[in-house]
């Protein structure tokens, strides 16, 4: 079956898999990775 891939330019966030497949991080930690990589360049949170 044929893969076929899609280039997207926006609302999509890509990451590498070696981050998601790393035993030592908690799926806690993937997820808070995945969202402060979806975040634009340059954004600063004032929390």
């Amino acid at each position: 079956m044929p893969v076929f891939r899609v280039e997207r330019n926006k609302g999509y966030t890509v990451m590498s898999n070696y981050h998601l497949r790393d035993k030592s991080l908690s799926l806690k930690a993937k997820g808070l990775l995945s969202q402060i990589l979806s975040l634009p360049d340059g954004y600063v949170s004032l929390v």
